[in-house]
Parts: C-alpha cells; structure tokens; sequence
C-alpha cells in the first residue's frame, strides 16, 4: 500500500493505492506534511486531480479498487455515472440501484465513498434541489458543484 498527502484548493488530501487500483482519496480537516515525492502507483491520481482542480480535466480514468460491499459498490458504481456538472437526487439514486425504499441505505453508501471527486458523491443533492449530506462538509460539496457549473446546477431528474 502506498500513500501521499498533497494539497488541493479544498485542503489537504490523502491518497492510498496499491498494485490493484486507487482504495482511497480523502480531504483532511487538519493540516498535514505533503509528500515529497509521490509514489509511482499515485502519480496518475495526483496529475488528474490537478487537472481537475484547474478545470482541465472532467472524467478520472484510473484504476479503482475501492474497499466495501457488495451493495456499496453498487451504488459507488452508480455514483460514478453521474456526468460531471450533473446532479442526482438520493431518491432517483435509490431508483437507479434498484430500490426506492433503500434510499437510507443509498445515502449511508454514498457518505461511506472512499474515493473523494473520484466517484462523485458530492454531485447528490436532495429532491428540493438542497445541499444535504456531505461528509466532507457542506462548504466543500458546494464548492465543487459550483467549480463543475459555475452558471447553474443541472439535475438529471
């Protein structure tokens, strides 16, 4: 397992990998020493989400292997169609994994995401259009749709 911390415009970020894929990308709420030199392994993770930070960059192709369940990795899978500049609710969501009433479990599936921007579970909003749910806090779910659509959010419902 391999890991780095680089520094993002929405704080500092861990990245963990192994020869299988990319397991982790979390935002810290601390501030820690960035990497010297980053990995071989993470080299990719950390050019592309330059890339996306600077606005060069809309979908990640990388090579995954995040760690959960089976139904976390359903609705991960999910997530990681929602086009860039787009929004989903948590109902449709639950629609699209295949049940309306696991929307508590879809939700608790979204916020388990250990792949911060990568699988983007910062592009689901609430029916009525509200920024709710981001375990990286609010300040930064926002910050995101408006750097994805600066002009305004499109839902895809």
């Amino acid at each position: 397992m391999e890991t780095c911390i680089i520094n993002s415009p929405l704080g500092y970020t861990k990245i963990f990998a192994d020869v299988e894929g990319l397991q982790s990308v979390t935002v810290l709420n601390s501030e820690e020493k960035i990497t010297d030199v980053i990995p071989e392994v993470l080299e990719d993770c950390v050019i592309q989400l330059k890339e996306y930070f600077e606005g060069k960059r809309q979908v990640f192709s990388l090579k995954l292997n995040p760690q959960g369940t089976e139904f976390q990795k359903k609705v991960w899978k999910q997530l990681a169609r929602v086009p860039y500049g787009k929004t989903i609710s948590y109902l449709e969501l639950s629609k699209q994994v295949g049940d309306v009433k696991a929307i508590r479990a879809v939700a608790n599936a979204n916020g388990k995401n250990p792949l911060w921007i990568i699988i983007p579970c910062h592009r689901v909003i609430g029916s009525d259009g509200s920024l709710i749910g981001y375990a990286g806090g609010l300040h930064r779910k926002e910050w995101l749709l408006n750097h994805e659509n600066p002009y305004k959010q499109q839902s895809l419902f």
